[in-house]
């Protein structure tokens, strides 16, 4: 039953880590494909130019329920599980977090080509428990406003979800998910860390693009 549940859990996690909300909600709510709206700076300032920051609720809102959806699955059928001394949901969340994390950073539907991952590492830390979920959303934060790099988010948000585990937490089980995870995500993001160092890791800059108007006719 055990291995039943955590291979039905696994499963849909990483499922859903492999899942594009741009993709989903481009077919859904605004009916075009987001992708042709570049990627980077010109991405970000075309979909905020046509949908404006309401626009980008709506995707977060996808991200929210696509990242959350297999965390609370987790929990449920691992409540099932009796165990002594072992917080089971707890445990059915933790391992949902982790799929989750891996299949953002390899997702098998972009050829194993993943993202920083960063919103993932946020819902599985709050998957674990709420404060221990602020604090990384402080860690990602922090890191995002300092760098504009999604990579440093993730990276700073790794840390502090190392540390707060291993100062929070008592469950060995859990603490040893949370540090496996941890080192996929900084396996990942070895390559941006060299491009941080030879300073030509891209950043997001909240300034208006306006190369688009160069395609207008006058």
């Amino acid at each position: 039953m055990v291995w039943f549940l955590s291979v039905l859990v696994a499963a849909l996690a990483y499922f859903c880590g492999c899942l594009d909300a741009r993709v989903i909600a481009g077919n859904f709510v605004f009916h075009r494909n987001l992708n042709r709206l570049g990627q980077g700076n010109v991405g970000f300032s075309n979909f905020r130019r046509i949908y404006g920051w309401k626009g980008f609720g709506v995707l977060f809102a996808f991200e929210a329920v696509i990242d959350l959806l297999p965390i609370l699955v987790g929990s449920i059928f691992f409540s099932t599980l009796k165990v002594k001394n072992v917080d089971t949901a707890l445990v059915g969340r933790a391992l949902a977090g982790y799929c989750l994390v891996v299949g953002r950073l390899w997702p098998y539907t972009s050829g194993f080509r993943g993202r920083s991952g960063a919103l993932a590492l946020i819902f599985a830390a709050f998957g674990i428990s709420i404060p221990v979920g602020f604090t990384v959303v402080v860690g990602v934060a922090a890191g995002f406003a300092v760098s504009r790099m999604f990579s440093v988010a993730a990276l700073a948000g790794d840390v502090v979800l190392v540390g707060t585990a291993l100062l929070a937490l008592d469950d060995r089980l859990v603490v040893n998910i949370v540090l496996i995870m941890a080192a996929l995500v900084l396996l990942r993001h070895i390559p941006s860390i060299r491009r941080i160092r030879k300073k030509t890791e891209p950043k997001l800059s909240f300034r208006e693009d306006i190369s688009y108007k160069f395609d207008e006719r006058f």
